[in-house]
């Protein structure tokens, strides 16, 4: 079986199989089924109709699940449109090292240009994302490195992933510019926000042509709500982007910084995942082209 990670646990189906059984004897007598990789932290499966695991397959997702488990019911009364927020937290056992969730099934697909209205994406995610900035602190984690945290955390890492971009795909040059752009911004000195911090299409489920769901949240926590314009530079770019950002209503300091986070894990997933996930790999890139071309 192979992975997209070095250093990636191999979850068998017979191990979760056990796991289910033993931790979660309630739902022992319910089919389970192996779900193709769409993300790249966690393994999922489908327990019966109603339930999907989430078992994290690499270290640096290993707290997600307990965060989750944690924080997602407590976000959910808060919002628009249906999150999975988790039912049961499982436990390491069976050879398998860290904590696992079940949640909700959520029916949808991830959206296509022939399956959600650009129009309709931008209104809508941008009215979610409103609804999660507003959503009260609670005492929720607030990040001090990565997404949504202070811009400069993350300088070190664009550096060191555009010193490997082939420079026959992309100028060093031109994506070193947008980075010092985003750092030259003004700083966010506001209260912390709720954030999913990772709004791409493939954690969008839209049904009958709405926004049916926003998942995987292992990016999430609270921070400078600038991450959340990220989506800008990813999933139906143009006018529907310009929608979005006006939707969303942030100002032109928290546009340039997003252009930064929206930059850092493009970069390197340009070419982290060129040879294990390609098609993630070609996205990344596409989107630093696209933070390039927004600069001019």
């Amino acid at each position: 079986m192979s992975g997209m990670h070095a250093g990636e646990v191999v979850i068998d189906d017979e191990t979760v199989r056990r796991l289910v059984d033993a931790q979660l004897p309630e739902w022992a007598g319910l089919p389970l089924r192996r779900l193709p990789p769409t993300g790249t932290d966690n393994q999922l499966f489908r327990l019966g109709d109603d339930l999907l695991l989430r078992l994290p397959r690499i270290d640096w997702a290993a707290d997600s699940a307990v965060q989750e488990h944690e924080w997602l019911p407590r976000l959910a009364p808060h919002l628009p449109v249906p999150i999975p927020a988790p039912v049961a937290l499982g436990r390491p056992g069976e050879g398998y090292p860290w904590h696992w969730t079940v949640v909700p099934w959520i029916e949808g697909d991830n959206p296509t240009p022939s399956t959600f209205d650009p129009a309709e994406w931008a209104v809508s995610l941008g009215t979610f994302v409103r609804a999660c900035r507003d959503v009260p602190g609670m005492g929720g984690p607030v990040k001090t490195e990565g997404r949504g945290a202070p811009l400069p955390s993350l300088d070190a890492w664009v550096q060191e992933w555009t010193a490997r971009a082939d420079p026959a795909e992309v100028s060093r040059d031109a994506v070193l510019a947008v980075w010092a752009d985003a750092l030259a911004a003004p700083a966010y000195d506001g209260e912390a926000r709720w954030f999913h911090g990772d709004l791409h299409e493939g954690n969008l489920l839209v049904r009958d042509g709405r926004l049916a769901a926003v998942i995987d949240w292992g990016a999430a926590g609270r921070g400078d709500p600038a991450i959340e314009l990220n989506a800008m530079w990813g999933y139906l770019p143009g006018s529907a982007a310009d929608l979005y950002r006006a939707t969303v209503g942030l100002d032109e300091a928290a546009y340039r910084r997003a252009r930064g986070f929206a930059l850092a894990p493009s970069i390197s997933a340009s070419t982290y995942y060129r040879e294990t996930a390609p098609e993630i790999a070609r996205g990344a890139l596409e989107t630093v082209r696209r933070l390039i071309a927004s600069l001019g």
